[in-house]
């Protein structure tokens, strides 16, 4: 059995947490700022060019002592030693979970199965190294001769959400190639993405471990058959690569066995932007970036591995996450960074985090009687203070939130990062702090309001406050940086996982789904409709007719 199984709500810090929480649920942060003012400090951890402020949260250092009590009691070091050591973590599919292989050193040694598979990551990454570098360089041209100008992602899940959003977060680092992302099995989307493009300067990627996912496929056969509209069968092999372990189909579809790149079954989809599955990151960004990214993914796995828990990043906000879900009731956190270059990265979260811990059966396959998993939103500042920050502000739901921002902009504009980072340090600051009554009262007044006036508006103007934040405050967006950034909400996701007993790294959930799909789709195409419920039937009458 790799990791222990054992019910959190029956531990003794669990308990322990419940009583403290009835205890002290009442206090405000603001509270606990005057009773410590060395607060700030207590409450950060800095690890190379990362600083977390976790003060703002409705935590004391008992609440910590606590919390760090519960991870040494689920033994969550030993949980965190089997996984980089190629424990069949992922048991409910036997497999081992080593996306960290992926950004390991190439002299470390990581056995699966007695075998060191870091020789094989780094064959690997060279063989993108070679054929991003000749496509990049124009060394390596389309079937009319030219150079490449545009590449197409086509992939769905983990084979796009990852690579799409670091490529949005890179383009600073980007190069002439323009890169665009098919997903989604609506023809809507693949069709308006081939509008733009010219047959004889796209390369098209195929990201599919089977080479068999409905979407993908679909998408990868309209695209071929756009593409033969102007080519032969023969030119496939210039224009299309594949990441997949399905030799035979790739074969059949075209595809040179030269741009086929592997995948390993100990890599996640939802974790796999840092293998082959990276490729159209390697291409926009070129190799050295790419590979600067998997190093700061690194040096988080080391910070991750080695600290101690209280000054672990990864540790600490899953242990808050946590507090507030199981103590607190709170179901949602949102994730403000302020960089418009991360606009995709709370989506991209949103998959790693519900898909990995929505689960509501524990490690022995017994239903849980507590919270597990965490609903992810949110959009970058400052736009997002502009959509939904009234309800965090002003609702009625508690809603723990990450804001993340960088200290230097790429382009140097002070002006615009000054007013960017204000706006940073002010909202958290305005949801610790709120506006009380009194306060209201005496602006309204000095604003030479009558007191009818003044007494009918000040209710809808009063902000409560005490509302928890975290501030993660990076040097700069870089390659290396966004790599830490990712690595550290994975093993987040990890903690919590082991934490609430569950296996993070299988997906069961989306299975039912795409095989009734199946189903559906025969009775959308023959004549004959089987046998449904109610509304499925009369749905499908509607769309038929």
């Amino acid at each position: 059995m790799a990791i222990r199984h054992s019910n959190p709500s029956e531990t003794s810090a669990w308990k322990k947490l419940s009583s403290h929480f009835k205890e002290n649920s009442n206090k405000t942060i603001r509270q606990f700022f005057s009773s410590n003012p060395d607060r700030a400090k207590e409450f950060t951890i800095t690890w190379n060019d990362f600083t977390l402020d976790y003060s703002k949260n409705r935590i004391s250092e008992e609440t910590r002592e606590l919390l760090l009590q519960l991870a040494k009691e689920v033994d969550l070091q030993s949980a965190i030693s089997d996984q980089y050591n190629g424990k069949r973590i992922n048991e409910t599919e036997g497999r081992a979970v080593l996306h960290t292989a992926l950004r390991a050193k190439e002299s470390d040694v990581i056995k699966v199965d007695g075998k060191n598979i870091v020789p094989e990551v780094y064959a690997v990454r060279k063989r993108m190294q070679q054929f991003s570098d000749s496509i990049i360089s124009g060394t390596a041209k389309g079937y009319t001769g030219k150079a490449f100008t545009d590449v197409v992602n086509i992939g769905i899940g983990g084979s796009d959400l990852g690579p799409e959003m670091v490529v949005k977060a890179l383009k600073y680092y980007g190069n002439h190639l323009k890169m665009h992302f098919v997903s989604n099995v609506d023809g809507d989307h693949v069709h308006e993405t081939l509008k733009e493009l010219d047959p004889e300067t796209t390369l098209f990627i195929v990201v599919s471990k089977t080479f068999t996912t409905q979407e993908t496929l679909t998408n990868a056969t309209t695209v071929k058959k756009w593409f033969l509209k102007s080519a032969k069968q023969e030119d496939v092999a210039k224009h299309f690569a594949a990441v997949s372990t399905n030799t035979e189909k790739i074969a059949e579809f075209g595809i040179a066995s030269e741009n086929v790149f592997p995948m390993w079954n100990w890599v996640g989809g939802r974790f796999s932007l840092w293998s082959a599955v990276g490729l159209s990151i390697c291409l926009a960004v070129g190799y050295a970036h790419f590979s600067g990214l998997l190093d700061g993914a690194n040096e988080m796995d080391t910070h991750f591995k080695t600290a101690d828990f209280d000054q672990n990043m990864p540790v600490i906000l899953a242990l808050l996450s946590v507090w507030y879900n199981n103590f607190y009731g709170a179901e949602t956190e949102a994730v403000i960074p302020y960089s418009q270059y991360l606009s995709r990265f709370s989506a991209y979260l949103q998959q790693g985090v519900m898909e990995s811990n929505g689960k509501s059966v524990d490690r022995n396959g017994d239903k849980v009687d507590y919270q597990t998993g965490t609903i992810i939103w949110g959009e970058p500042g400052t736009n997002s203070q502009h959509a939904f920050f009234q309800l965090i502000h002003q609702g009625t739901k508690l809603i723990p939130a990450d804001f993340i921002g960088f200290k230097d902009s790429l382009y140097g504009d002070k002006d615009h990062h000054n007013k960017l980072m204000a706006n940073f340090f002010a909202q958290t600051k305005a949801l610790m702090r709120g506006k009380s009554a009194e306060v209201v009262q005496e602006e309204l007044k000095n604003q030479n309001n009558g007191e009818t006036a003044v007494k009918s508006i000040v209710p809808f103007k009063v902000f409560e406050g005490n509302k928890p934040t975290n501030t993660l405050l990076i040097d700069k967006l870089t390659p290396n940086s966004l790599g830490a950034l990712i690595a550290l909400y994975e093993h987040k996701i990890y903690v919590q996982g082991v934490i609430w007993n569950i296996f993070c790294y299988d997906q069961w959930g989306v299975e039912l789904g795409k095989e009734l799909a199946t189903a559906v789709l025969n009775d959308i195409n023959g004549e004959n409709v089987a046998d449904h419920d109610g509304s499925t039937l009369n749905l499908l009458g509607l769309y038929k007719n």
